[in-house]
């Protein structure tokens, strides 16, 4: 596995070209490799297909905008509303993180919208936690392994936790330049469209995607399109300093001062 890996964990295929795509990309122009894993198959996301046509459908899409990023795909371990916090997924998840073995792990933040990204989070977490864990047993069986692992946190949706509070970014990665990429990789999902208009309001889930870009650049103050992060607590998981997306990405990558010192004086 290559020296620098980065994998974006998300719930559903397509929620990782709406908030991740565009940090993956441009880790890629600076020489990562790049992976995507949907822990679900999408199976419940239809008003026409049924659930096994519908698992083909979505993971023919998902494997269509990973050639579109450049990455990896790696296949679904659960279905709609079946990813729940559990051993059996946890050491599912684990064995893969021990093949990439990321540097960089991106998922959801730890609230959103729904519980399959709280869980797709919480899961993700713990799966970078236990990498390192000789006597955790992952399926299929994976040797351990050390190195660092920073994990990031994407924005929720509509940059609003679930009690409505507004989220503010930690960091904000630039993604101006390869939006128009992260555009086509979304489009490879084309199942989605009448689905998420019916059943989440989202007139065009490509505007849907590029109104959320456009709001997380404006947050930034700096750049037009931009995606946010959050970056996880280290112990566990790396050097209380290691922050390789900004460390990799220098001048695209804006940290939020004021976050960062609302952190080192502990307010939330």
């Amino acid at each position: 596995m290559a020296e620098r890996a980065a994998i974006a964990i998300a719930a559903h295929p397509d929620d990782i070209e709406f908030t991740m795509a565009g940090t993956l990309l441009r880790l890629r122009e600076a020489g990562w490799e790049i992976h995507c894993l949907n822990v679900s198959s999408g199976d419940c996301g239809s008003l026409v297909h049924g659930r096994a046509a519908l698992r083909r459908i979505r993971a023919a899409e998902a494997r269509r905008a990973a050639a579109v990023l450049g990455a990896t795909h790696h296949p679904s371990l659960a279905d709609d509303i079946g990813i729940l916090y559990g051993l059996p997924l946890l050491r599912r998840l684990a064995a893969v993180i021990r093949e990439v073995r990321p540097a960089i792990v991106l998922t959801h933040p730890p609230q959103d919208y729904m519980e399959d990204h709280t869980e797709t989070c919480r899961l993700a977490v713990s799966a970078a936690f236990v990498r390192g864990i000789p006597n955790f047993a992952s399926v299929p069986r994976r040797a351990a392994w050390g190195g660092d692992t920073v994990v990031y946190h994407a924005m929720p949706h509509d940059l609003h936790d679930p009690l409505r509070r507004r989220v503010v970014a930690g960091a904000w990665v630039d993604t101006t330049a390869v939006h128009a990429r992260k555009l086509e990789a979304l489009a490879c999902h084309e199942s989605q469209h009448a689905w998420l208009q019916a059943s989440q309001g989202m007139n065009s889930y490509l505007r849907d995607m590029e109104r959320m870009s456009l709001a997380v650049g404006r947050q930034s103050g700096r750049f037009r399109h931009a995606e946010g992060w959050r970056r996880h607590s280290h112990p566990g998981f790396s050097a209380a300093d290691a922050d390789p997306l900004r460390a990799t990405l220098g001048p695209l990558c804006r940290v939020n001062a004021a976050h960062e010192r609302a952190l080192r004086r502990g307010a939330p």
